[in-house]
């Protein structure tokens, strides 16, 4: 395992300095003190071990946001989990990468991602949708609008900000807190009702289960990426 994570280490920071197309197998074997051989043990292709390095990135962020919810149930409103999100973003170059699909670290990685990990995001999808639908049934959110409006309004508002990241470097005015406080004032004048603690505490173990249970659906898809 602990050669494992060096290999996965090694290939991240090779990921983001190099970009995806000039990495090579051998480079990575020989950054992390192994041979070549070793990393075609762990995985079968360049593609199914930097699937992994993203899909470890996704787990790490995704356990985060669990610990928030756990700790502060006013974290699964969609205002706060965002800006938790985007906080978790802006301080992890991997997510940066995939969140803005930048073309010159990923190449044509996130193109393989998208077939490879087809009913992840399907079940990304849903996982959202659901979460909706528990937080408008403590009324927590409005529900002038069909759930999957909704949710389509909240990931059109976070893939604004995130994107705008790339496109506005250098030119915002604020700082990354600030802006983080933007994006969930955004999203809250949007959809949230004036809600409080304990409806937010009543919902919050259904949605925590449901993040949980796709946590493991994540750990399964790194573990299908490790030759058998």
């Amino acid at each position: 395992m602990e050669r494992r994570a060096r290999i996965l280490d090694v290939a991240g920071d090779l990921l983001l300095a190099w970009g995806y197309d000039r990495v090579t197998i051998d480079e990575i074997a020989r950054r992390a003190k192994v041979g070549k051989g070793t990393v075609y043990l762990h995985w079968k292709t360049k593609d199914a071990l930097f699937l992994a390095v993203v899909l470890r990135s996704q787990f790490r962020n995704h356990h985060r946001q669990v610990a928030r919810m756990r700790a502060d149930p006013l974290e699964i409103l969609p205002s706060r989990m965002l800006r938790g999100l985007f906080c978790d973003f802006l301080n992890d170059p991997v997510l940066r990468a995939v969140y803005t699909d930048d073309a010159d670290v990923l190449g044509r990685l996130n193109d393989t991602a998208k077939k490879e990990l087809t009913e992840l995001i399907a079940e990304g999808d849903r996982m959202l949708c659901r979460h909706l639908e528990v937080l408008r049934g403590y009324g927590l959110v409005h529900d002038d609008l069909e759930v999957h409006h909704q949710q389509y309004a909240l990931m059109a508002m976070a893939t604004g900000f995130f994107t705008g990241e790339a496109l506005l470097a250098g030119r915002s005015p604020v700082t990354p807190e600030v802006r983080a406080d933007i994006l969930a004032r955004t999203v809250r004048g949007a959809l949230e009702t004036p809600g409080g603690q304990k409806a937010a505490a009543a919902a919050a173990p259904e949605i925590i289960a449901l993040y949980e249970q796709f946590g493991e659906l994540t750990l399964r898809e790194i573990r299908r990426q490790v030759r058998d």
